[in-house]
């Protein structure tokens, strides 16, 4: 477990992409950007047992475990799992607005409820020494006026939380898809700017449409830190200069794509000897070559021939011998 972590810049918990495979491969990028995990709810979570939803690496420290739920005693339950497993953090999902979440009566849904969830924070904290923390949305369907999402803060705010994630949009229930709930809202960077400076003692970090380290350094003039989702899913090596440039530590990244899918390699091959399949891996890294010449057969032979039966660590090979010299 590592408590002694820096938020400046995070990668958002999402779900079917943020696994341990991929985190573990994000962490040979970067060593001080703070690594979620998908979405797992207390339901599955209390059901299925830690094995299956908890495992991760040593490596990908510092990582945070995201808990969707609306039950303060299933939640303390899950928040305990999670630290006895080793997670640095416990975060709080009140953002999400798919249809499997709205019939759970959690996620975004949550902000109608600001006392139920200032009950599941406060069960949370009472059950683990770890920080937990909100991620959240600036309002739902027409509840999007600052007052309303300065409300639902302090009422947050006053169970000693003091950490908050705050996807800039609001989101819509009814009438969008989870996709569109991630590009039609419009972003609203100013909510957030304003409710770190009438609440400067919380910790505050933005979330939506930052799509480079450039846009990361002007906004980290207003608040405590970034959140990047699928900027740095699609284009992972967008974190190639995140420890110096935004942890002002040496960077840890291979030279180029080439070397870092190279150092990816050995952890693959154990994986394989594991029973994981390799497709479960592979899938993460399709947008690794973006730009580069021989991307576009680097990702037909991993679409076409990592799935097939038996597939191993040679077809990454041929793929990475597709590409040409860095």
């Amino acid at each position: 477990m590592d408590l002694n972590f820096n938020r400046r810049l995070s990668i958002a918990p999402m779900l079917d992409y943020t696994d341990r495979h991929e985190r573990y491969f994000l962490r040979l990028i970067s060593k001080h950007v703070l690594l979620y995990t998908e979405m797992v709810t207390t339901h599955a979570l209390i059901n299925a047992g830690a094995d299956r939803f908890l495992r991760h690496n040593p490596e990908e420290h510092p990582v945070a475990l995201q808990l969707g739920g609306n039950n303060p005693s299933e939640l303390a339950l899950c928040a305990k799992m999670g630290e006895d497993a080793g997670f640095s953090e416990i975060n709080f999902n009140c953002g999400c607005p798919s249809d499997r979440v709205q019939s759970g009566a959690f996620g975004a849904c949550l902000m109608k409820e600001k006392n139920i969830v200032a009950e599941c924070i406060s069960a949370m904290q009472k059950a683990v020494s770890i920080p937990v923390s909100v991620k959240t949305r600036i309002g739902v369907d027409h509840d999007d006026s600052y007052e309303f999402f300065i409300d639902f803060v302090k009422t947050i705010a006053e169970t000693g939380c003091n950490t908050f994630i705050i996807h800039a949009r609001k989101a819509w229930l009814k009438g969008l898809s989870p996709k569109e709930n991630r590009t039609k809202p419009p972003l609203l960077y100013d909510y957030v700017y304003r409710i770190k400076e009438e609440m400067p003692h919380l910790s505050i970090s933005l979330n939506g449409g930052v799509q480079s380290l450039n846009t990361v350094e002007e906004i980290l003039k207003k608040v405590d830190g970034v959140m990047v989702g699928r900027e740095a899913y699609e284009n992972p090596w967008f974190l190639a200069e995140a420890d110096e440039r935004i942890f002002g530590q040496k960077s840890i990244a291979p030279p180029n794509q080439k070397a870092l899918l190279k150092a990816f390699l050995p952890y693959m091959e154990e994986q394989l000897k594991e029973g994981c399949p390799l497709t479960m891996m592979t899938r993460h890294l399709f947008g690794l070559f973006n730009g580069i010449p021989g991307a576009r057969r680097y990702r037909q032979i991993i679409s076409e021939e990592a799935n097939r039966r038996g597939a191993g660590i040679e077809t990454v090979i041929k793929a990475i011998n597709a590409v040409s010299e860095i």
